[in-house]
């Protein structure tokens, strides 16, 4: 019986031990913050002198080398809101799919908590930013703390404490080695960038430690609660649900025979350059007389009789549908939601390369037609690529197109044809609105459907997007019995 009462003590004792330390290392983390901001309200000068001459140096070393600045910049936006804010939202939105609600809790409440003690504490401290020989960057606000130090930590530590469990045991050290790094980095980008102190990045770290060590804490004792074991961080929050946060747990290989779909596609992609650029060739400089060029001369200078303040300002939103940052974030937000849903890396990839050929096929055939705009009023004014074809279009067209192709095959629901809407009217809408602002030529919009169908219909057949299902992997996105927010977060609240 002694045995029996000994082994039963040992999680208790595992638990007990494991929560003393955690509670130390937080409290320590704390303590370590609030002498440094001590410290920096007292305007101690060791403390301000050492700032000063290490901005100094770094400014000194970096502001001479524009390309290291623009690497470091690159690094540092790594932990700005928009991008923290964007992975923390989508990582939410797919443990709600997966019905993951406890999760996706924790992750709302430490990320909320993180964007409160930024701005906050800023606003008390009061302390302003570097004041260095050459400026290279600059940021709004006060300096104290540093919101990427303390925001890439809390949001990339948080990410790592969920997502843990879905990783084999093997990648998991690596994966905290590679966050730590990563947020070290993003540190030091600030420091180097003349917008922050030593002291600024070492305080986010110290307040981050603090807040993540009390939200872990917090979740555990909520494990607990509930009856559940709580083991070690290094595993993770939710052991147990590894195998349902997995990106594609089922997925053996992404493609059957990855080197000759990549040949394939290296092939495929230079037919299709040489399709535009035969055909933009044509069009551009030897189709004088033809129907071709009666329409690249009179649709322009038809739209440009018709300018109104109105319409222009219509045309510039429809523009921006088809710029790169619309695009850019229609496709970061689309492939975490269908990896999500359906388990699968194919669909992902096929977007990915739609996008990835879209571009590349775009800037080349652009630099080898080289063809000048229409010869009308060029709204948005001098562009830094040629008139065909049309990237806004052909980007459009690529990105609602192969959305359509994955998504329209794997519901039944009347809303899949919304889809096929948009794969029309948006890009009409955005050939229209390039032409009216005149940008483009009619020719250049034919040139960006080649591209479009062309590019997917080869990845269509070589990548084969719905290949999963043929394998049985039917949709749950048609069911009707999907619980809401509500009802997980009710039953998650519920002792098992």
């Amino acid at each position: 019986m002694t045995a029996v009462k000994e082994v039963a003590r040992r999680p208790i004792g595992h638990f007990a031990e494991r929560s003393i330390a955690g509670l130390v290392a937080v409290t320590g983390a704390g303590v370590a913050f609030g002498l440094l901001l001590l410290l920096v309200r007292a305007r101690w000068s060791p403390l301000q002198d050492a700032d000063h001459a290490v901005a100094e140096w770094f400014n000194s070393l970096v502001a001479p080398h524009h390309p290291l600045v623009t690497v470091l910049q690159a690094v540092t936006d790594l932990g700005g809101r928009p991008i923290l804010i964007w992975l923390v939202t989508i990582a939410v939105v797919g443990l709600l799919i997966r019905r993951q609600p406890r999760l996706a809790v924790y992750l709302i409440i430490t990320g909320v908590g993180g964007l409160i003690l930024d701005p906050s504490l800023k606003a008390l401290v009061g302390r302003l930013r570097p004041v260095v020989d050459v400026p290279i960057a600059s940021a709004p606000g006060n300096s104290f703390p540093s919101g990427h130090a303390l925001g890439s930590f809390v949001a990339y530590g948080a990410l790592l404490l969920v997502f843990l469990p879905a990783m084999a045991p093997r990648w998991r050290k690596p994966a905290i080695v590679g966050v730590g790094v990563l947020v070290a980095l993003i540190g030091l980008t600030r420091i180097a960038l003349g917008v922050h102190f030593v002291s600024d990045v070492f305080a986010g770290w110290l307040l981050a430690a603090a807040w993540l060590g009390v939200t872990a804490y917090a979740f555990r004792l909520w494990r607990r609660e509930r009856g559940r074991p709580v083991p070690s961080l290094a595993e993770g929050l939710e052991p147990e649900a590894g195998h349902d946060i997995a990106p594609a747990p089922a997925e053996e290989h992404v493609l059957a025979h990855p080197r000759s779909a990549v040949a394939e596609l290296l092939v495929g992609w230079v037919l299709v350059f040489g399709a535009l650029y035969a055909f933009g060739m044509y069009v551009s400089y030897h189709a004088k007389g033809t129907f071709f060029d009666t329409l690249d001369t009179e649709v322009p200078r038809w739209f440009a009789e018709r300018h109104t303040d109105v319409l222009t300002d219509v045309s510039w939103w429809w523009s921006k549908f088809g710029d790169t940052h619309a695009i850019l974030l229609i496709s970061l937000v689309f492939c975490p939601l269908v990896l999500a849903v359906w388990r699968r890396w194919r669909p992902v990839l096929f977007v990915a390369l739609a996008m990835i050929g879209e571009l590349t096929l775009f800037l080349a055939s652009a630099r080898a037609v080289d063809r000048p705009r229409p010869p009308v009023e060029n709204l948005d004014g001098p562009m830094p690529t040629s008139s065909f074809p049309s990237g806004h279009i052909a980007a459009t067209i690529c990105v609602w197109l192969a959305i359509t192709v994955i998504v329209f095959p794997r519901t039944d629901r009347w809303w899949r044809w919304i889809f096929v809407a948009l794969a029309v009217i948006v890009p009409v809408g955005v050939a229209t609105s390039r032409m009216y602002r005149g940008m483009h030529h009619p020719t250049d919009f034919m040139g960006a459907i080649l591209l479009s169908a062309l590019w997917i219909g080869l990845l269509y057949f070589v990548i084969r997007p719905n290949a999963d299902l043929k394998e049985g992997n039917q949709p749950t996105i048609e069911s009707e019995d999907v619980d809401t927010l509500d009802d997980e977060l009710a039953r998650a609240g519920r002792p098992d």
